[in-house]
């Protein structure tokens, strides 16, 4: 069986709504906002349908599902609001639906477009604030990496967006990741502007080979070489009248390589690209290296397990072992992505996994890489 429990405007759901409800997603992803979705079943009732304009789900109304695997502890795995209905309407009216669709908390950041100068503050420092205006907790993992500040002999910071696409911008151009997210209660939201941890102990493992293990039925791997290895990065400075400018040319992406193989030495090829955008000297590395993260998840590996099975909420940042696939696949991969599908009798999560290197090369002729040129 699976357990989970939904909430409106922080009050659990009635046991009925359970028995009525006939689908319910949420997806948790690196790179996007978490959001939901359900289908409820709608009738005529004295001339009106129910559901529909039901306050449970009306505009900007609260959203929680926690989930719990049947030994685990609870996890939040979704806290927003409702943006969305779409009405299934056929005549009778037997057979109506309505979808309802909304998005984490993070959609709260993103209803005002604002112009603002931040001077003399850090990127990590600018996050704070602005989740400290939406009662969000920021992430102790916030500060693992430190930022240069943003000062007029240079550049200031000019923000000509929405709260939420601004630290969506800035997070991306130095490698972070702009989260918001609920761990175990809804309502109690923290707020990610970090670099995701690579060194934590993988909280499962999927083997395919071994029966104790084999927690999923089928394994997608896939890997792209095209992706750049180096950087070129060069910037003139308002404080050194050097003609050539600021260098700060990079093959490091700072973050662990969570296998033995980067992209650079499993391929043998070096691809740079240039750098152009505009930015202090001293942001500038933060930048080249940021480029790097976001083109370094070459690898990935899909699949689908079930809660019960490998008896873990899987969550996006998490770290997951892989085993049984040879050399080159298996290792520890970083959660990319995640759709939950619940249902009071199953929970089954479909997952993306990625990592910036893949594993020993074979020492058999049989597992080496074919078609490299030479």
């Amino acid at each position: 069986m699976s357990t989970y429990q939904v909430l409106f405007n922080g009050t659990p759901a009635e046991q009925d709504f359970y028995d009525m409800i006939s689908k319910l997603e949420i997806e948790e992803n690196a790179d996007l906002p978490g959001a939901f979705s359900m289908q409820l079943p709608v009738a005529a009732e004295d001339g009106e349908l129910t559901w529909v304009t039901d306050a449970r789900i009306a505009p900007y109304s609260n959203v929680a599902v926690v989930a719990a695997p049947a030994d685990g502890d609870p996890q939040c795995i979704f806290d927003g609001y409702v943006l969305t209905h779409k009405v299934h309407m056929p005549a009778g009216p037997a057979g109506a639906t309505v979808d309802v669709w909304g998005q984490d908390a993070s959609v709260l950041m993103g209803l005002t477009e604002k112009v603002r100068e931040w001077s003399g503050v850090t990127d990590n420092a600018v996050a704070s604030s602005i989740f400290a205006t939406y009662g969000m907790t920021p992430s102790p993992d916030n500060g693992s990496e430190p930022s240069p500040a943003h000062t007029p002999d240079e550049h200031t910071l000019m923000q000509r967006a929405s709260d939420a696409d601004f630290l969506r911008r800035l997070a991306r151009r130095t490698g972070r990741w702009f989260r918001v997210t609920c761990a175990d209660k809804p309502g109690l939201r923290t707020g990610y502007f970090a670099m995701p941890s690579l060194t934590g102990t993988p909280v499962v493992t999927i083997d395919l080979n071994d029966p104790e293990k084999s927690s999923v039925p089928l394994l997608d791997f896939n890997w792209d070489a095209t992706r750049p290895t180096a950087v070129a990065a060069r910037q003139a400075s308002l404080t050194d009248s050097d003609k050539d400018g600021f260098s700060a040319d990079t093959s490091d992406s700072g973050l662990k390589a969570l296998d033995d193989q980067s992209l650079a030495s499993f391929t043998g090829r070096t691809k740079t690209v240039m750098l152009t955008a505009a930015a202090d000297t001293a942001e500038l590395p933060g930048r080249a290296s940021g480029l790097l993260r976001e083109a370094g998840w070459f690898a990935r590996c899909e699949g689908t397990a079930d809660v019960n099975v490998v008896n873990q909420v899987l969550r996006v940042g998490t770290v997951v072992a892989v085993e049984g696939c040879g050399s080159l696949l298996s290792g520890p991969y970083l959660v990319w992505s995640v759709r939950h599908s619940i249902t009071t009798q199953a929970h089954a999560m479909s997952f993306v996994l990625v990592r910036n290197a893949v594993g020993p090369a074979p020492t058999s002729t049989g597992g080496a890489l074919a078609g490299v040129l030479p």
